[in-house]
Parts: structure tokens; C-alpha cells; sequence
């Protein structure tokens, strides 16, 4: 079985706990703040720890970051 390619994309944006599970930065944060209201700025603050639905789908990309 030959050695399976990490998603290059997938690499620079999610990071994987002790546990296994998948951070990632908050979405909707690249450009437009003024139009955003406070608490959204607020809670969008640093990282989240994805869902199981959405990080199975981030591990087939990353299969050696486990």
C-alpha cells in the first residue's frame, strides 16, 4: 500500500487535539467586521472544535495527523 498525500489546504487550516478531535479558526472572519455586530466578533474569537459529521470528513484529508 503506498503512502497516502496530506491535503495541503487541510494542513494549513485544522490542527488535531490529544483526543483526536479537529480545531479550526472561526469562519466568517476574513474581511466585513463593521458589518458584523459585537458578540458575533466576540464569539468567533480564537478556535472551535468542529463537529463529529465535519471532522470525519477533515481526517481522510490529514490521515497521519492522528
Amino acid at each position: 500500500m503506498p503512502k497516502l498525500k496530506t491535503k495541503s489546504g487541510a494542513k494549513k487550516r485544522f490542527k488535531m487535539t490529544g483526543t483526536g478531535k479537529v480545531k479550526a479558526g472561526a469562519q466568517g472572519k476574513r474581511h466585513g467586521m463593521i458589518k458584523r455586530h459585537a458578540k458575533f466578533v466576540r464569539t468567533a474569537r480564537g478556535t472551535m472544535v468542529l463537529t463529529d459529521s465535519d471532522a470525519k470528513i477533515v481526517k481522510k484529508y490529514m490521515p497521519y495527523a492522528r
